[in-house]
């Protein structure tokens, strides 16, 4: 029986670069529809629709659920060599229906009672944003293998999973459970960083100075590895820039940010949501 999400929509923007890249997300979505009623939503943006064309049939094939009953796939044709991730966040935030949203990445899985417990936390008013992980040795590191998320889908057996990591630090990233509004109000992601950036310590710093009750899962994170370009990776050409930017805001007070927040002309495409 699938575990009720039903008040949380997943969003989960994609360029999909590489082979590893396709398990992931394939994998990643397949156990989100297989493993809870929730809403899901992945934006693509890319010269054509890879995920449409090779990824979808195999989920459809492997999973017993109805994908299209709460699963809403948008793509968005583009030349654009460098995926500007924040923007696309921020378009699905905004057509979210739902009280609970979460930033989801593509290649992210979680223990099955992290995803209740983070959920759980905002729906009954316990926290405003949640990160279903620790802070410390909590991410494992997943060498996958198309044998190993296979196993892993069919049995749904973390120790498939465990055989294969190594475990590593983890603080921001991965994915966050919010309120929907108060990811509204507190600015959403930040458009001024491109591709690949220091987005997920901001965050986290934003809301907190802010003001929001941000909690954590004290659980483990399983991130399937995959090849890094410029999409997420240091070399992104727009790093520099990324870097100057994050520096300026972690040294931001509350009010401070509130002000900058107000003054951001790329909000003004969201207003009235």
């Amino acid at each position: 029986m699938r575990t009720d999400l039903s008040q949380a929509t997943f969003i989960i923007p994609i360029r999909i670069e590489s082979p590893d890249r396709m398990r992931n997300v394939i994998t990643t979505t397949a156990f989100l529809l297989e493993n809870f009623k929730t809403n899901i939503i992945i934006k693509e943006v890319d010269k054509e629709s890879v995920f449409k064309k090779e990824a979808l049939p195999i989920i459809e094939d492997i999973i017993d659920v109805n994908i299209w009953e709460n699963f809403n796939f948008i793509f968005e044709e583009s030349d654009e060599p460098l995926f500007h991730r924040q923007r696309v966040l921020n378009e699905m935030i905004h057509v979210t229906e739902t009280p609970i949203v979460v930033n989801y990445d593509c290649d992210v899985i979680l223990p099955k009672k992290s995803y209740e417990i983070a959920y759980k936390s905002i729906l009954e008013g316990d926290a405003d944003v949640v990160y279903p992980y620790g802070q410390g040795m909590f991410q494992k590191q997943v060498a996958a293998t198309d044998e190993v998320v296979s196993n892993f889908l069919e049995t749904g057996d973390y120790s498939v999973l465990d055989s294969v990591s190594k475990e590593h630090t983890s603080d921001f990233g991965w994915a966050q459970f919010f309120k929907t509004k108060v990811y509204r109000e507190g600015g959403m992601e930040n458009e001024n960083f491109r591709a690949y950036a220091p987005e997920d310590k901001e965050r986290y710093y934003r809301f907190t100075t802010l003001g929001y009750n941000v909690g954590r899962v004290n659980d483990y994170v399983y991130h399937l590895e995959h090849a890094r370009g410029e999409n997420s990776w240091f070399s992104n050409p727009h790093m520099e820039d990324n870097q100057h930017e994050w520096i300026k805001l972690c040294n931001m007070s509350k009010k401070q940010l509130l002000k900058y927040y107000s003054e951001q002309n790329y909000l003004e495409k969201y207003a009235g949501i």
